[in-house]
């Protein structure tokens, strides 16, 4: 389920703006208090593997469940004893990040969001922000 959203230009990098979802991250607690800023894991694919996203995960306290790129893998390799050893990777975690695919395809549902007709970032973020209501509605039900 939709818990941020975050517009970015058409051609900007999705890896360089983590730091931005992560802050938008807001899940209330059921018998009160302050809401949850931080997740558990954060599954990811390779375009966030960057040594960046990885030293932002560690000082939150977050796991990264995010495959390395293979650049990085040849780069640590070549460099040998000196290339430190391969970041931690849970693959049984990893499978279930279809889930987030299959969300992104939901959303894509709708026209005007997978094709960006919208000149104003603000105009695409009102049909996101939309239809993740609709989606948690829909979750929700009648729900007291």
């Amino acid at each position: 389920m939709p818990l941020a959203i975050v517009v970015t230009g058409g051609q900007r990098n999705d890896g360089a703006m983590l730091e931005q979802v992560l802050d938008d991250i807001r899940v209330p607690r059921i018998a009160g208090g302050r809401p949850r800023t931080r997740p558990n894991a954060v599954l990811a694919d390779k375009a966030y593997g960057s040594g960046v996203n990885r030293r932002l995960l560690r000082a939150r306290g977050i796991r990264a469940v995010i495959p390395e790129k293979s650049d990085q893998i040849t780069a640590r390799k070549r460099k040998g004893r000196k290339g430190g050893r391969p970041p931690a990777f849970d693959a049984g975690a990893y499978k279930d990040r279809n889930v987030v695919e299959r969300s992104f395809a939901l959303i894509k549902q709708w026209r005007g969001i997978a094709t960006r007709y919208d000149k104003l970032a603000i105009t695409y973020r009102a049909g996101a922000v939309l239809h993740a209501c609709l989606t948690w509605a829909a979750l929700l039900g009648d729900m007291p």
